[in-house]
C-alpha cells in the first residue's frame, strides 16, 4: 500500500498571517496537502517545502465579472495542486448544487488540478451517496480524489464507527467501478472528527487511502501525533 494522503483543511482559520505561517511550518511533511484560507496562500506557499498546497474551493469559470470568487487559474498560479470541492458545509450553508460542483470538477481537471470531491450523508443513506457520485458519471477518475465525510461527524467530535465507515468506502468504490473501468482504484479519504487516536484505524482497519483532517490539523502536537501514528 502506498503512503496515505493527509489533507489539512484549515477552514476559516486562523485569523492572523503569523499564525498561518506557524501552522504551515509544523504541517510541512511529504504526503500532506495544506489547504489554508485564500488570504494566506501566498504566505503559506513561501514556507512550504515538502507538503503540497491546496485550496478550499474555487469558481467554475477561469475569469470574469464574478465578485468575490477565485478562479482555478489563480490557484494554479499559486502552485495549488489540489482543491476541495463539494464540502457538505458549502452544500448546506451556501446551497451549492450538484451542477455547480460538476462544473468545478471539469474546470479543475482542465487546469490539471486534482479535485478532492467530498461526499457524505446526514443519515446512513447509501442513496444519498449514490446521487452525489452521479456528477462523476461522464468524468475521468484518474485525477480525482474522493473524500467520504458523514455529515454528523464534521466538526462534532463524533467520528464515524470504523466498521460503518469501511462499508461506505466499499459502497463508494463499487459505485465507481460500475460507472468507470478501474473505478475501484480511485483514492478515497475519510474525513469527519479525525484525530491522532482514530487516524490509523481508518487507514489500516477501514482501508481508506488517507484522511481529510479539520480541527486536528490546526494543533501542532495533535497533528504531529496523527502523522506519526500513520507513519508520515
Amino acid at each position: 500500500m502506498e503512503k496515505p494522503i493527509v489533507v489539512a483543511n484549515w477552514k476559516m482559520n486562523p485569523q492572523k498571517e503569523e499564525e498561518a505561517i506557524r501552522i504551515a511550518k509544523f504541517s510541512d511533511r511529504e504526503g500532506v496537502v495544506i489547504c489554508p484560507p485564500f488570504v494566506f496562500l501566498s504566505a503559506v506557499k513561501k514556507e512550504v517545502k515538502k507538503a503540497d498546497l491546496g485550496a478550499q474551493n474555487c469558481f467554475f469559470e477561469k475569469q470574469g465579472a464574478f465578485t468575490g470568487e477565485t478562479s482555478p487559474v489563480m490557484l494554479k498560479n499559486y502552485s495549488c495542486k489540489y482543491v476541495i470541492i463539494g464540502h457538505s458545509e458549502r452544500r448546506e450553508l451556501l446551497y451549492e448544487k450538484e451542477d455547480d460542483i460538476k462544473k468545478k470538477i471539469k474546470i479543475l481537471l482542465d487546469e490539471k488540478i486534482t479535485p478532492i470531491f467530498c461526499v457524505g450523508e446526514d443519515e446512513k443513506s447509501e442513496e444519498s451517496l449514490r446521487n452525489q457520485l452521479k456528477v462523476l458519471e461522464d468524468t475521468s477518475l484518474k485525477k480525482i480524489i474522493i473524500a467520504y465525510e458523514p455529515q454528523f461527524a464534521i466538526g462534532t467530535g463524533k467520528s464515524c464507527d470504523i466498521e460503518e465507515a469501511e462499508k461506505k468506502k466499499v459502497f463508494i468504490k463499487s459505485i465507481l467501478a460500475k460507472s468507470h473501468e478501474g473505478g475501484e482504484k480511485t483514492i478515497v479519504l475519510y474525513g469527519g472528527s479525525v484525530d491522532s487516536k482514530n487516524a490509523l484505524s481508518y487507514i489500516e482497519e477501514a482501508g481508506f487511502d488517507g484522511l481529510l483532517v479539520g480541527g486536528a490539523s490546526l494543533k501542532e502536537k495533535e497533528f504531529g501525533r496523527l502523522l506519526k501514528n500513520i507513519s508520515l
